[in-house]
């Protein structure tokens, strides 16, 4: 079986139907150009059902998006108010807990891997908590840092 490019087709596709306009054999149409007969037969019953429009190459869209551009603005206002404020416990957003108010919102569930890619369209990153301890105290740290690290640093053991 020949191996075409993508655009080749649509031009494969209308001489087809030229050849089997001339009389050609469907199996005739696929050996000729290195197809399967069964390619030729759906390109021939496409040209009967649609006419010339079924021949043309059309943009390859995709599945549609399963969230509208609002919905997507009314999650984005959503998260921002916070996982507590959803029954979460802290304030962290992981792609599990997003899917689950996105599901409890619209009903329609992610898999988690895909979060990501859903909240880059809305402008929001990745983003890593902090590692600061609730109960330290800023002014001890900084005198440590100024008094004891370098009592520390010039002693040579």
């Amino acid at each position: 079986m020949a191996t075409y490019k993508q655009a080749d087709y649509e031009a494969l596709r209308h001489r087809c139907v030229e050849l089997n306009q001339a009389g050609w054999k469907q199996a005739d149409i696929a050996r000729a150009f290195g197809l399967t007969p069964a390619w030729v037969s759906q390109t021939l019953k496409t040209f009967r059902q649609q006419g010339e429009a079924g021949l043309i190459t059309g943009k390859r869209t995709g599945a549609p998006p399963r969230l509208t551009m609002e919905q997507l603005d009314q999650l984005t206002m959503e998260l921002a108010k916070g996982a507590q404020h959803h029954g979460f416990s802290g304030q962290v957003w992981t792609r599990p807990r997003i899917n689950q108010v996105i599901n409890q919102l619209f009903g329609v569930s992610y898999d988690p891997s895909q979060i990501g890619r859903l909240l880059k369209k809305v402008g929001w990153s990745r983003q890593k908590p902090a590692r600061i301890a609730r109960q330290q105290d800023t002014q001890a740290v900084l005198n440590w840092q100024e008094e004891r690290l370098p009592a520390l640093k010039k002693s040579p053991n």
